[in-house]
């Protein structure tokens, strides 16, 4: 089986996924933290999978166009590329958002997708699946960094969807349920977590759709 490539694997739902996924293929797990990737790699090697290690930023380009060498070098492709690497700049009104994070959002959420959308294309072929997540609150009040370019990723991963419909590779693009991870906690601070899902029982309830 080829493996599935997670980019954002370090936590939350790609980290879930990974796991879920490491059930049937190897993974590849990008991140930018290495110990939490290191956890992953226990943990799936405690369920008797493999997993290959990638602690990088997926904006630094040649970096990614390594990894995705190396991957036709070794497997000859990709099964599944799941997508959750996100940068979210924090929530501010839209005369105010810093350049800085609006910067960093648009090559994380929008540029880097780009580029990897282009990589990893070739390694999904016909009958891999790519798999986006629209969680985009897009319009909402001070999610202008996060929601401006993580609606353009979407658009973008829609497109694609469209023109690869009939001909593969099979793009997904998934809504997923509200999770108690870090990025939401900066969100939502103060928020009852108690009634979110775990990204464990997410990445469950989304594996139908993803190898559907």
């Amino acid at each position: 089986m080829k493996p599935a490539l997670i980019t954002g694997a370090s936590r939350g739902l790609g980290h879930a996924l990974a796991l879920e996924l490491a059930a049937t293929r190897p993974i590849v797990a990008v991140g930018r933290t290495t110990g939490a990737l290191e956890e992953l790699d226990d943990a799936i090697r405690e369920l008797g999978g493999e997993a290959v290690l990638a602690p990088m930023d997926i904006c630094t380009d040649a970096a990614m166009q390594q990894l995705c060498r190396a991957i036709f070098e070794r497997w000859g492709g990709l099964s599944v590329w799941v997508h959750a690497a996100i940068h979210a700049g924090p929530l501010a009104p839209a005369p105010h958002l810093a350049q800085s994070d609006f910067d960093k959002s648009v090559a994380t959420n929008i540029a880097a997708t780009r580029r990897l959308i282009a990589y990893v294309a070739p390694l999904l072929g016909e009958e891999g699946t790519a798999v986006f997540f629209d969680d985009a609150r897009a319009g909402e009040r001070f999610f202008g960094h996060y929601g401006a370019t993580k609606a353009a990723q979407i658009a973008l991963a829609r497109s694609w969807a469209a023109e690869t419909a009939k001909i593969g590779p099979k793009v997904r693009i998934l809504t997923p349920e509200p999770m108690p991870t870090a990025t939401r906690a900066r969100f939502f601070p103060g928020e009852d977590r108690a009634p979110l899902a775990t990204p464990a029982a997410e990445a469950r309830r989304l594996m139908p759709e993803i190898l559907g």
